[in-house]
């Protein structure tokens, strides 16, 4: 793969993070301010825990990306599989109280932040695939 097309795919794949990053986020900050409106959520949380959990999943991804970025391609696209995939973690909503106990906008953002991480674990795996097929040498 030359140069260009290996800048190309982190540009999309920094084009996706920062998409999810900012789902996230939102998904987050609505989470801590709506906080008792959410039905069912732990009596242990609170809006600082919240916005502490954004920020260490967040601090994941950062650390997959750097790791790319640094030529740890691989080990990269693992890490940031594992920030995608916590972002799935949201539609654990859904098991203390169904999608219809949930406003309008509870659901924009469950949904908003859980398709966005897949779409970065969609991309994540089509560039882990990729350098698979190159060999062991690009790894």
């Amino acid at each position: 793969m030359g140069n260009e097309t290996r800048t190309m795919h982190l540009d999309w794949l920094m084009i996706l993070l920062l998409v999810y990053c900012a789902g996230s986020l939102l998904h987050y900050v609505h989470n801590a301010v709506f906080l008792d409106e959410y039905p069912n959520m732990p009596a242990s949380l609170s809006p600082a825990r919240i916005y502490a959990a954004w920020l260490g999943v967040t601090v994941v991804g950062l650390i997959g990306y750097f790791l790319v970025r640094a030529g740890y391609r691989f080990t990269g696209l693992a890490v940031i599989a594992v920030y995608a995939a916590l972002g799935l973690d949201g539609l654990g909503h859904y098991s203390l109280a169904p999608l219809s106990a949930h406003t309008f906008t509870m659901n924009l953002t469950i949904w908003l932040e859980a398709v966005t991480a897949l779409l970065v674990l969609v991309a994540v795996a089509k560039m882990a695939v990729r350098r698979l097929r190159a060999g062991p040498e690009r790894l």
